[in-house]
Order: structure tokens, then sequence, then C-alpha cells
């Protein structure tokens, strides 16, 4: 998304799309859960998992995100070396936005909204498959949008 010529700052860009793969199929299984009676709150514990790790990765940064781990100690050294690193910041961002959707999601799932969890679910898959599918990732580009217009300070290698 955003390269960044630091290579002890940057990350391998192909672990936030592993990581989007693994939280696209948790949230279709989220999705299906809270749509079924019986299992609705076999979901709802789901979506109490997904926002916890969305707030890891999005607090702690995207480095510290359990799926990383996961990608370093697996993946990554079975696959060649990446042509570029990527910024950290916008791939975290976005966990920030995942984290803000799913909770919301959340809270009016717990406060009987009908339908809450399983929408907003959805909303986090479609970016989360995006960004595992086709390298678009939703809060990457909202990230430089911002940066772009002021709202956030931009940082080494990013604008």
């Amino acid at each position: 998304m955003t390269s960044t010529p630091d290579t002890a700052r940057g990350i391998d860009p192909r672990s936030p799309r592993f990581g989007a793969a693994i939280t696209t199929v948790l949230l279709a299984l989220t999705i299906v859960l809270t749509l079924i009676p019986a299992t609705w709150v076999v979901g709802i514990v789901l979506l109490a998992v997904i926002v916890v790790l969305f707030a890891i990765g999005g607090i702690a940064g995207i480095r510290r995100h359990p799926y990383g781990a996961l990608f370093r100690r697996f993946v990554r050294p079975r696959l060649a070396p990446p042509a570029e690193l990527e910024a950290p910041e916008p791939p975290t961002f976005a966990q920030q936005v995942g984290l803000f959707v799913t909770a919301v999601a959340l809270l009016l799932a717990l406060l009987g909204v009908p339908y809450a969890a399983p929408i907003g679910a959805a909303v986090a898959l479609i970016a989360a498959f995006l960004n595992a599918v086709f390298d678009v990732c939703i809060g990457c580009l909202l990230y430089v949008w911002l940066v772009r217009a002021g709202v956030f300070r931009p940082r080494r290698g990013i604008a």
C-alpha cells in the first residue's frame, strides 16, 4: 500500500494480507452464527474475540498482532523476501477502523439491536476480503487520504 525505504520500520506487506484472510473467515463464520438463533451467543463471543484482535492490532500496533506472529513463524520462512516493505502506520490505522466497526456492532448487538452483529461483521468482512484477495486495504487508503488532507501528521515514507 505505502512503501517505506526504512527497513528497520517497514513490515512485510504480505503479513496484513495473511491476517485479513484469517479475519475474512472469522467474520464470515460470525455472520452465519449470529443469524441462527441457536448459535447467536457463540457468534457474539466470536465477534468479541475479533474485537479484541482488532484492539491488539490497532492499539499495540500491527507488529504486535497475533496474526503477524503466525505469519512470521510459519509463513514468512517459506517465502522469498518481499520486493519492498510497507509502512506500519496505514495497516495499524486499518486495524483501528476494524476495531471501531466491530466494537460498535458488538455493543449494538448486546443492547438488543436486531441484526447489528451480522451487519457490522459484513461491513468488516467486505474490507477484510478486499485486502486479502485484491490487496485493497480500505483503512490504509483512508489513512493516506487523511494524511494528505492534513488530519494526521505524515510519517517518513508516507505521503
